[in-house]
């Protein structure tokens, strides 16, 4: 979103919608001084560095990962602040604590071993003769070093809050402790990369050292970034790993060590540097550059200009507009939040303008925006993932998502048609707009890094190294037009941009880590499974209904990345038990995973588009979520129709998309129980009966439901009495 744009809104809404953007993700400090060249110049080693591996020559595993986690890890302490007065106080205690233990391994004892060996006979010796024995026979040093945690804290209570006082901008001296420590289990990880892979299973005490610090460490680094929604959940899989023997009979496991647990989720690749990690390392934060670099060249306001000359002018012309501009957006963006607002920003005032109800216009963009998720050739970090579970090249995934994307867009486009006809909603009423083909004529060449990416993507080239290409083509696309030319300003301002928007995901790394990993541990992801197949019977609607309720509730406390990968190592192996592919069972999981995004209680794009709107955030959700239909819609034709996903004969393909082309225009009237005027009851039932045998891929079923649309269509020959029409000025 521009400043510019940013100005136009007023006061109030601007206020809400920073509120909402920090509920999405913590406000970042703006930093200055020495403070702000060491996070410039570290964003700056993130995005050459993977550029350097995306493009010239890949790093070793644990330089791709480590660093990557290292430099994500650090920013965030030195980013984003502790959050409250109490969370400040805890954490200066909490530094204090750590420097005590470093004190400890070194210099009350002769290494970290000793302490730790020490500290394990305590335990032990406390777990079978009780504390008394414990301290009166093991206690040694030990209590030296809690002890010097009261210097430590009496140092760093009244120094935080000294340096809070003094600059807010700046970290806190506990914030630069927490990121030393965490940068040191980090580094300690990269340098034992080999060894850890050889003792795996036998870890030494420093091991257990390192992971329980590191552990702890990239949780406080979610709640800062994310807050405590999905921080809880990764302490509740802890406590789940933990209290298994106690836990009933359905999810009863062995239970883990809190050292055995930690080292598992820590120091091998199935937790913190696992699945997650890999994916945004190798993927997703090289797409994330690019897309700071596309927006940067100028290819931001192309994207809004060409669908307002395509259908500006037309019935709902800006509501249509906020549709193509978020299948552009999206297309790159791969956030639906983030696309809500930059497009939003331009679009929903025009709707409200063109006579669109603010609600309506506040929830029309989120509902577009989320199709950018699915929208090759950027779909969001959840398409890297699926490519990675399922073992699919990205190309693949990309091809498949193609069909399922534009009936998404089709349907909301639809339906927003039907809704400006209901209400004699027209176009804009402007001569100065162009015609689309003189935008596209002075502007086709921003599309062209899109181009490449594709090309080279269908090629066969790794995901990393298309994206490095179609980077470099941002910069000698934006030097067409002189008024956009990448300097080497421009080029730094790009990059420090990429950087910082690859920390909100990446902060979700321990977090994701701590419940995938706790989930192989326990063995949870089949005890799900038997759950839902239970539960579900031989119904596969039913297993579908569950799943949906399970992203659903998944998705009020975590990211929809996080939600579908959660409730894909849950849910997938079940509905393989029904008959559904691999790759279905992921695009289920995927689509349903989205919803938390529009669907109350909790849904921060159409809160986002409410506050630019100006409307009721509730009542905006809602209406957002009717216009987004066709997220519970796709996953059924993936279960039902094999076909929608290329999987059958050439014909069998070619019919499934034709039915669900007519179904979802057949949709588009009965969601908005408008064709040609407002329907009656039994003209909605009707439909509805059209819409489900249109998209059943037959061709009887096909004759059958046309004909019951053509039907409806006849009844409504009359037309009704049409509403006042309601003209729009683009300015």
């Amino acid at each position: 979103m521009s400043q510019q744009q940013l100005d136009e809104l007023s006061p109030q809404e601007q206020k809400k919608l920073q509120e909402l953007m920090e509920k999405d993700a913590k406000s970042e400090r703006k930093l200055t001084g020495p403070w702000a060249w060491l996070v410039a110049a570290l964003a700056a080693a993130m995005v050459v560095l993977y550029f350097y591996g995306a493009g010239v020559a890949a790093l070793s595993t644990q330089y791709h990962l480590g660093i990557y986690v290292l430099i994500t890890f650090v920013l965030v302490f030195l980013l984003y602040p502790a959050g409250s007065r109490g969370a400040h106080a805890g954490l200066s205690i909490i530094s204090a604590a750590l420097l005590a233990l470093l004190a400890g391994c070194f210099v009350i004892y002769d290494s970290p071993t000793t302490l730790y060996q020490q500290f394990t006979l305590f335990k032990e010796t406390w777990e079978y003769d009780g504390l008394s024995v414990a301290l009166e026979q093991d206690a040694d040093k030990l209590h030296y070093v809690l002890l010097l945690t009261l210097p430590f804290a009496a140092l760093m209570l009244p120094l935080d809050q000294w340096l809070s006082r003094r600059n807010s901008n700046s970290p806190t001296a506990s914030d630069v402790v927490l990121a030393l420590m965490v940068a040191g289990t980090v580094l300690y990880w990269i340098s034992q990369f080999e060894a850890l892979n050889y003792r795996a299973g036998a870890e030494n005490e420093v091991d257990m050292l390192v992971s329980v610090v590191g552990l702890l460490l990239s949780l406080e680094i979610c709640r800062r970034v994310l807050g405590w929604s999905i921080t809880l959940i990764g302490v509740g899989m802890i406590a789940f790993a933990l209290f298994g023997p106690y836990l009933p009979e359905l999810f009863a496991h062995r239970g883990f060590r809190f050292e055995r647990l930690a080292t598992a989720l820590f120091l091998t690749t199935n937790g913190v540097f696992g699945v997650m990690a890999n994916v945004l390392a190798t993927y997703v934060i090289l797409f994330i550059f690019f897309g700071a670099f596309l927006q940067k060249s100028g290819a931001g306001k192309f994207f809004i200009d060409l669908p307002l000359a395509m259908a500006g002018r037309s019935t709902g012309g800006p509501a249509k507009v906020a549709v193509i501009s978020s299948a552009l957006f999206g297309s790159v963006s791969g956030s639906a939040i983030a696309n809500t607002v930059s497009s939003g920003a331009f679009t929903i005032p025009m709707m409200k303008r063109a006579g669109f109800k603010p609600h309506v216009a506040g929830a029309i963009e989120p509902a577009a925006s989320i199709g950018g998720m699915f929208l090759p050739p950027i779909m969001g970090a959840g398409g890297f993932l699926m490519a990675e579970l399922t073992g699919t090249p990205y190309s693949t995934i990309m091809i498949l998502s193609i069909g399922p994307a534009i009936l998404y867009f089709l349907a909301v486009y639809c339906m927003v048609h039907f809704e400006a006809k209901k209400h004699g909603l027209v176009g804009v009423q402007d001569e100065e707009i162009p015609h689309w083909k003189t935008v596209f004529k002075s502007g086709w060449y921003y599309a062209l890094p899109l181009v490449i990416i594709t090309v080279l993507l269908l090629a066969g080239r790794s995901a990393g190294n298309s994206a490095f290409w179609a980077t470099l083509s941002c910069i000698a696309v934006s030097w067409v037009n002189k008024e956009t030319r990448m300097g080497p300003k421009q080029i730094w301002e790009a990059i420090q941009v990429g950087a910082r928007n690859t920390l909100i995901v990446g902060a979700t790394i321990g977090v994701i880590g701590v419940i995938v990993g706790t989930i192989s541990l326990t063995g949870m992801g089949l005890k799900f499974s038997d759950l839902i197949i239970s539960m579900a019977g031989d119904s596969l609607l039913l297993a579908l209904v569950l799943v949906a309720i399970a992203s659903l509730v998944l998705g009020m406390g975590v990211p929809v990345t996080a939600a579908y990968l959660i409730v894909a190592v849950l849910a997938v192996p079940a509905l393989g038990e029904f008959g559904v592919s691999a790759i279905a069972a992921h695009m289920i999981v995927y689509w349903l995973s989205q919803d938390s995004n529009i669907t109350p209680p909790v849904c921060v794009a159409a809160y986002a588009g409410a506050a630019i709107a100006g409307s009721d955030p509730w009542k905006t959700g809602w209406t957002s979520f009717k216009f987004a239909k066709m997220l519970y819609v796709m996953p059924l034709l993936f279960a039902y129709v094999p076909a929608m996903l290329l999987d059958g004969t050439t014909l069998e393909i070619i019919t499934a998309f034709t039915s669900a082309t007519l179904g979802t225009l057949a949709f588009g009237a009965f969601a908005m129980g408008y064709l040609r005027r407002k329907t009656h009851w039994h003209e909605w039932l009707l439909l509805g009966a059209g819409t489900l045998l249109l998209y059943w891929p037959t061709f009887i079923s096909d004759i059958a439901g046309l004909a019951l649309v053509a039907l409806v269509w006849w009844l409504q020959r009359e037309g009704g009495a049409t509403p006042a029409v309601h003209h729009s000025n683009a300015h």
